[in-house]
Formats: structure tokens, C-alpha cells, sequence
């Protein structure tokens, strides 16, 4: 059938929102029968009384209806002529076993074909709804997958006949888990009278939406069972709501209280915003009032925002960036560009902006200290963040802010889209692993916010000491949304707060990127050890909503159907990836087996059958990855699931290199312990260096010393780490690259105030000294089933103890030096080191009262250095 040509102008999607020409298109819809069949069958009103009833749609502040039938072209007439737009229900058997029939399948595509071919991609058409309401018993009989794939089939079929048609699936909270895949729009029928569960529902369904937008298919109440009062009250609070939410549009059920179902009038429900007659009820006018407002209702109150855009040579996006700001729908905010010392034309796009204030480093500082710039010139009392390669949504400001008002939450962030105009390449970026991607704890709660679509309050920011400008690269906002939630802080997420990000147009620029993620996830890494895995991977609480997959998925989702099927809010619970397969794409896969596997095939020729198998199974991992990606669909050539399926490859040994050499690699920037004279001096003397002791003569507070103790390792620049609430020491001290020393102290009471601090300091090998110990043991392996033992196994295998005599000699020069400083800090505080002495007596004078309570300490004292 030859494809439907209409130039006209139409609803477009647009992220997720709809669009029409130049502006975003809110649907405010209202439902429109079914109505009994006339003579000849039409299930319509006379011509006459659909043009009175569209009239009040008008009156209504309507923009669509939605009807149950495929209309004739006079009610697409009609409609055109009032400016309003028809989503159309196509009727099929829908309620039977459709897909144990052929000739019942046949019949919907059939229907489907029909009804776009009919509608001849007239003005009035806003889009069709290929089934409405399937039953979940059906559903159940059928399998999900196979009615979510022939529901895909149905979408296909419209698009061949108008490949520029909107095609959705209504559902409801019974059918909730049915995902069809090439839907432009979700839209869900939902009644629920409650305000609290109706706010909960909604953001559970912008999670399954994820970028598509999300449309209130139906809504109401029963006038007649609950008060035509309290269906007004009813329908406008929850036009709020989805407004808020962030939906694409709500459609009430239904402008009359005419309805017929099944071969006869319905008489026992009044859902309509009118009586049969159409004389208007009290929810007319509260509808009315409602779609005025509709989608911008007020916020509780404006505060002023500044908008942070760090860029460091970003010129190639950066015009479209500014210009995104400075068209906003928020009343009060700034645009803040910091110059991260750039050497391309960002200072010339900057000069084109008079209302961008910049900030200019001569240098480039990194992203961590651009935002803290940002920041310090911040006159809000809102931050938000944004990259320079985005575009920012015109209502991003006002869902952000909106978000962060009504809620408990000091930070919020949005979803980052790829832009309709970026590249195919870019596509296949976006479907390959480690991009930018939210974590999610609850439906609304989030762990992590990417930082290219993030604000928090300024004195939250401030209060956790901004970024860490460690992080130069990426990793910052890691960072950050760590430590305030380590504060007792909470995040949050606002589905429809969007941004349109680009992505890494080439491969080698998406491996760089892969590469400095990497790299931050090694100084994430030494900062927050409980949020990694013993490999040096990231350990998420919550669930990561990304355009791409994590991982290959090996079995189908769970379905909680309810006893006999008969749940009302029946939910898929998503398969996670396999661990294991994806585990066979590491870096540390490749090392500790196939590079092994490949390297002993050259003695034992027997072994190629295995390293063979060790890497066919990693590529077909990646294969797989590749075939399951969620691409676009009219950004997919031949080569981009082969694309994608090579970055699955190439991702993990990237990233996995970068995080595993700045694991091995020195702390950049930081100033470790240097031996000095004392320290030898104190390490010739034969004195214990693992447990020292200082005498207070006055109260002293523990966390108080351990603070005046980190502001000294902060003075003198050593790296450090403090317990994150997971430890069993209080702080870990580095050193350059071979040891480390962890320090462990408790304050023991002791009468009249008198308080005696006692010092652990127990050094610990390095992973770079494990890594490289490790590497030379699997050598001696190697060199003894290759040369037995000859002298070049014996070699190895000599210079074992010699070398971790050597990390120990590290070690305990760590230690020394680290005596030393707490030596002088307890000196500056007025205390007295304790010194271990054979056979102690019970001290005298002052510590007469110590002795008689039994708590002779097995120390004396000595001036403190």
C-alpha cells in the first residue's frame, strides 16, 4: 500500500514532551463516547450535535479528544475546523485470544490499516491508540512477550501506511508490565481516587516511560457515587498532579454522561463533565479552570537560580548551549560560563552572549574547580548544573525547581536525551555501556545524578565544601552526591526536567571519555571504598536508568501477576544482566585467563582449544550485547549493533586499564610523607612504632584530635582517607606508592578529668605492592613449568622475600614518619608521650589516684619531642 504524504503541520515528539511547529503541545483531552449507532451504523451523534459537543470542547480549554471508534472524515472535519486534534481507539478483539488465531490476528492488522488509511492523514489526527485495555487474563494465556511483539507488529503496520502517524498502547495498572518497543508514546488509563498512591503511580510510570513521554490516557469519577462535588475537587487536583509530574498531557473521562458499551446504553454511571442533556456539571468548570493553568501551575514560590555551565574548549556545542538558556520559561535566573582556560573560540561565543556573565581561568583548572568557580560567583539560592555539550528543555528550570519545593530533597537532577540531530555514531555511543545515567533507590529518590542536568540549594553545596577539585576530569559529581548523602542528605529526580545531550560523535573520542572515567574511579576509589567491589567496580544501591542496557540479558522479566492473574497492579520486575557473562568482557577476565590461557598454548599446545574458547566466549558476550541494544530506530544502519556490540569489547578494557593504573599510579597533586632525621632516629632506636600514647592532664575529645590531626595532613598535603562510617580504623594514611598506614585510636577516662589517647598505626601493603608481588609469583609459576627449575625460576623465586622484605622496610618508614606528626600535634595540644617500659611501677604524684583505681599503665612518661 502506497505510504500516506501530508505536509501539513503535525505533533511531533520532542523528548518528553509533544511538539507542533515551533511550540510544545500539552494535551488537555477529554473523552468523546462511544455513542449508540445511528442508522447506517455510525457510532456518532448527528452531524449537528458533534459540532454543539466540540463547541464545548472548546469552551473547556480542550485541545484533543479521544474517541473509541474510527471516526468518519465529517467528525475529522469538524474537529479541524474547531483547531482540535483526535487520538483514535482503533476496535478490535482485543477481550479474545487473538494470537491463537491467524485469522484473529489478521483482523486487528487489518483494523489497524484500515483505520490510518481511513483518517488519510487528516489535520484533525493527533494519533492512534493500536489497542486499548488489553485483560490481563489474555495477556497471561498469550505470554507478554508475544502480545508486547505483536503489538510492535500493529505499530509497524500504521507506520507503513503513514510513516509520520503517533502510535501508542493504551494500558492500565493490570497490563502495566506489557513493554512494547516502538511505541512514540506511552499512555496509561489510571483511577485512582487518592492523592498520595496517585502521585506515587505517576512516577512509577515516568520510570517505565523512561524518554518517551507519558500521557493520562483516562481519568475520572463517578458523579453519581461520589458527589458532583467531589468529581470537581477531584479532576482538577489531579490535572495538577500530572501537570507537575511532568506528563505529556491528561485526558478526562468523559465531556457527557451519554455512554454506550457492549449493545446498550450505559445508565448507572455518571462520569461525564455534563449530563446526558450536556448541561455542564461543577467538574466542567473545575476541568476548565485546570486546562487554563495547565501545564504551568504556580510554584509555591520563585527563588533565583544560577545556572552553571563550566566549559573547557567546548566552543563546538557551546552556541547551542547559551542559546537554550537564555529562551527558559523561569522568571528569575542567571547563566553563569566558566572558562576553564579554553584555546578555542569560547571566549568569542561568550562575547556574542551579553546576559552570560563569565568567569575566565587563564588556565585550565579542571571541571571540580570551574564549578566551584561557578558556584562562589553564584547569586542563587538554587545551583544548577549544566554541560556544555547539552541543550537545555525550555521548561527544565521549572520542573527542577518545581521538584526540589515540594519535596525534602537538597538536590535534583533530569534526564539528558540524545539530541534528534546528533549522528548515527552518536547513537550507537548512547547504546554502549558507561554513559552518563541516573540511580535510582525509589521511584523519586535517587543515589546518583549525572552532572550535565543536577541543582542543589547553595548552602548544601556549600556546606559539603562544593566539588572536589581532585576530580578534573569526571568523577565530581560522584563525588558530590556521595558526600551529601553521607551528610544525611536526600536526591531527587523530576522525570520531565530534561536536557538534550550529545554524545561522543567518534570511537576514539567515546573511548577517551571511557578512559577519564577510569581514571575518576580510581580517586573515587581511595575516597569511598565501601562503594566499590574488591576489582575496583562501582557498587550502585539503586537502579541505573540508562539508554543502554547494562549488560546481556540471558532470561526474561518476572511478572507478579496477583493469585489466579487477578492483581489489579500486576508489575515486572526486570531480569538483571548476567554477572558472570559480563564479568568474561572485563579487563581482569582477559588478564587472569585468556592472556594466560593464549601465552601457555605456546608450551602446551593443547591448551589453544581453551584460549581460543576463552575469547570466542568474551566476543559473543559483546555480540549479544550488540544484538539486544536499544537504538533509535531511525538512527540504525547495518553496522550499528556490530558497533555497538566492538564498544562492549573495548569499554571495559579501557575504563578497567585507566581505574587500574590510577589505583597503582601516585595521587596527583599530593605531597606524600618524606622520611626526615627524627623519623630515622626513631626507627634506629628499637621503639615500638605501632601503638603510641600520649597523657592529658585535661579532658580531651577524640574526634576533636583525629580534626586537628586530618588539618594537619591537610596542611602538609598527604593523602589520606577518614573512616566512611565502614571502617575499623579511623583513618588510612598513603604513602608514595608501596605502603600505607592505618590509624585506630581510643581516649581511656581516667579521674579528675585526666584522659590518656592511645594510637594504633598498623601499615599495610599498597595494592600496587600486592599487584606487582602477585605479578612475580605468577612468573615463578610460569618459569617453573616452562624451565623447571633452573636458574631463572630460582631467581624469581629468590627475589621474593627480598622484595616483600623491602615493602616492609616501606612500611615502617610510613610508620616513623607518621609517629613523628603525632608526636609534634601532641605536644602543640599540651600532652605527654608514653613510652612502653619493661616492668612498669605505679606512677607517683599526680597519678596516685590512677594506681589505687587499678589502672597502672604499663608506660612512663617522657618530655614529649
Amino acid at each position: 500500500m502506497t505510504g500516506i504524504v501530508d505536509s501539513s503541520p503535525r505533533v511531533t515528539v520532542d523528548g518528553k514532551f509533544f511538539r507542533l511547529g515551533d511550540r510544545k503541545f500539552f494535551v488537555k483531552g477529554v473523552t468523546y463516547g462511544p455513542f449508540a449507532p445511528d442508522a447506517a451504523g455510525q457510532p456518532f451523534p448527528t452531524p449537528e450535535q458533534v459540532a454543539r459537543d466540540f463547541d464545548l470542547v472548546r469552551d473547556l480549554g480542550a485541545n484533543v479528544v479521544r474517541v473509541y471508534t474510527v471516526p468518519p472524515r465529517w467528525v475529522l472535519d469538524l474537529a479541524a475546523a474547531r483547531q482540535l486534534r483526535l487520538l483514535v481507539d482503533v476496535p478490535w478483539s482485543k477481550h479474545q485470544c487473538f494470537l491463537d488465531s491467524a485469522a484473529g490476528r489478521e483482523a486487528a492488522r487489518e483494523a489497524v490499516r484500515g483505520a490510518v488509511a481511513g483518517c488519510g492523514g487528516h489535520p484533525a489526527i493527533f494519533a492512534f491508540s493500536v489497542a486499548n485495555e488489553i485483560p490481563p487474563d489474555v495477556v497471561r494465556w498469550s505470554g507478554a512477550r508475544r502480545v508486547a511483539a505483536f503489538l510492535d507488529e500493529l505499530v509497524a503496520v500504521a507506520k507503513e501506511v503513514d510513516p509520520r502517524c503517533l502510535c501508542t498502547f493504551t494500558s492500565f495498572p493490570p497490563t502495566e508490565f506489557l513493554r512494547p518497543e516502538r511505541l512514540d508514546f506511552l499512555s496509561f488509563n489510571v483511577y485512582l481516587h487518592h492523592r498520595q498512591p496517585f502521585r506515587n503511580y505517576l512516577a512509577r510510570l515516568q520510570m517505565i516511560a523512561g524518554e518517551r513521554p507519558l500521557l493520562l490516557g483516562e481519568f475520572g469519577m463517578d458523579s453519581r457515587r461520589e458527589g458532583e462535588a467531589t468529581q470537581a475537587e477531584f479532576v482538577s487536583w489531579q490535572i495538577e498532579y500530572a501537570s507537575r509530574a511532568g506528563l505529556a498531557g491528561a485526558i478526562v473521562f468523559a465531556l457527557t454522561d451519554e455512554w454506550f458499551s457492549d449493545g446498550q446504553a450505559v445508565e448507572d454511571w455518571a462520569m461525564g463533565l455534563t449530563t446526558r442533556g450536556r448541561e455542564p456539571k461543577p467538574a466542567f468548570g473545575a476541568v476548565q479552570r485546570a486546562f487554563a493553568l495547565a501545564p504551568y501551575f504556580l510554584l509555591p514560590r520563585v527563588p533565583r537560580v544560577s545556572v552553571v555551565v563550566a566549559s573547557y574548549n567546548g566552543a563546538r556545542t557551546l552556541e547551542a548551549c547559551l542559546d537554550s538558556l537564555e529562551r527558559l520559561n523561569y522568571p528569575d535566573y542567571e547563566i553563569i560560563l566558566v572558562d576553564d582556560g579554553s584555546t578555542d573560540e569560547t571566549p568569542r561565543i561568550a562575547a556574542g552572549h551579553p546576559a552570560v556573565r563569565c568567569v575566565r581561568h587563564p588556565t585550565n583548572r579542571g571541571l571540580s574547580a570551574a564549578c566551584n568557580s561557578g558556584i562562589a560567583a553564584a547569586t542563587g539560592e538554587i545551583v544548577a548544573f549544566l554541560d556544555a555539550d547539552c541543550r537545555a528543555d525550555p521548561d527544565w528550570l521549572y520542573y527542577l525547581v518545581g521538584e526540589l519545593l515540594n519535596s525534602a530533597f537538597v538536590g535534583m537532577g533530569g534526564p539528558n536525551l540524545l539530541p534528534l540531530d546528533d549522528s548515527l555514531v552518536a547513537a550507537a555511543v548512547m547504546a554502549a555501556p558507561g554513559g552518563p545515567a541516573h540511580v535510582m533507590l525509589t521511584d523519586r529518590q535517587a543515589e546518583h545524578l549525572p552532572g550535565c542536568n543536577m541543582a542543589f540549594y547553595k548552602w548544601a553545596l556549600e556546606e559539603v565544601g562544593g566539588f572536589d577539585p581532585l576530580f578534573r576530569r569526571a568523577g565530581d559529581d560522584v563525588d558530590l552526591c556521595w558526600r551529601l548523602q553521607q551528610a544525611g542528605y536526600k536526591l531527587g529526580f523530576s522525570p520531565a526536567a530534561t536536557v538534550w545531550h550529545y554524545r561522543r560523535s567518534t570511537v576514539r573520542g567515546y573511548l577517551e571519555q571511557q578512559r577519564g572515567y577510569g581514571e575518576a574511579e580510581a580517586l573515587l576509589l581511595r575516597k569511598h571504598p565501601d562503594y566499590f567491589n574488591s576489582l575496583g567496580g562501582g557498587r550502585w544501591r539503586g537502579r541505573i536508568y540508562a539508554s543502554a542496557r547494562p549488560g546481556v540479558l540471558l532470561c526474561g522479566p518476572l511478572i507478579y501477576h496477583g493469585q489466579f492473574g487477578t492483581g489489579w497492579f500486576q508489575t515486572l520486575y526486570q531480569a538483571e544482566p548476567a554477572g558472570l557473562a559480563m564479568f568474561c568482557t572485563s579487563l581482569e577476565f582477559h588478564v587472569a585467563v585468556t592472556l594466560p590461557l593464549w601465552v601457555l598454548s605456546a608450551v602446551w599446545h593443547g591448551l589453544w582449544p581453551l584460549a581460543a574458547g576463552a575469547l570466542a566466549l568474551s566476543l559473543g558476550v559483546c555480540a549479544a550485547a550488540g544484538a539486544q541494544a536499544c537504538l533509535p530506530p531511525d538512527k540504525v544502519r547495518w553496522w550499528s549493533r556490530p558497533l555497538v556490540g566492538l564498544l562492549f569489547f573495548l569499554q571495559p578494557l579501557v575504563r578497567g586499564w585507566a581505574r587500574h593504573r590510577g589505583r597503582l599510579a601516585a595521587l596527583p597533586g599530593a605531597q606524600y610523607p618524606e622520611d626526615s632525621l627524627d623519623a630515622v632516629a626513631l626507627r634506629g632506636s628499637g621503639a615500638r612504632l605501632d601503638l603510641v600514647d600520649y597523657w592529658s592532664e585535661r579532658p580531651v575529645e577524640r574526634v576533636g584530635f583525629l580534626r586537628h590531626l586530618m588539618a594537619r595532613l591537610d596542611q602538609r598535603g598527604w593523602p589520606y582517607k577518614a573512616d566512611s562510617g565502614w571502617d575499623a580504623f579511623d583513618l588510612e594514611v598513603y604513602g608514595r606508592r608501596w605502603a600505607q598506614a592505618r590509624l585506630t585510636t581510643v581516649v581511656e577516662a581516667h579521674p579528675r578529668g585526666r584522659r590518656r589517647v592511645r594510637c594504633r598505626l598498623r601499615p599495610t601493603w599498597s595494592l600496587g605492592a600486592r599487584v606487582l608481588l602477585g605479578a612475580l609469583l605468577g612468573v615463578e609459576l610460569l618459569a617453573l613449568g616452562l624451565w623447571g627449575r633452573s636458574g631463572w625460576s630460582w631467581l624469581v623465586l629468590l627475589s621474593l622475600p627480598g622484595l616483600a622484605w623491602w615493602f616492609h622496610r616501606q612500611a615502617r618508614r610510613l610508620q616513623s614518619v607518621l609517629v613523628i606528626l603525632l608526636d609534634g600535634l601532641a605536644a602543640d595540644l599540651g600532652m605527654v608521650k608514653l613510652t612502653p617500659v619493661a616492668n612498669a611501677t605505679p606512677p607517683k604524684g599526680g597519678d596516685a589516684a590512677t594506681a589505687a583505681a587499678g589502672n597502672t599503665p604499663l608506660f612512663g612518661r617522657e618530655t614529649a619531642p
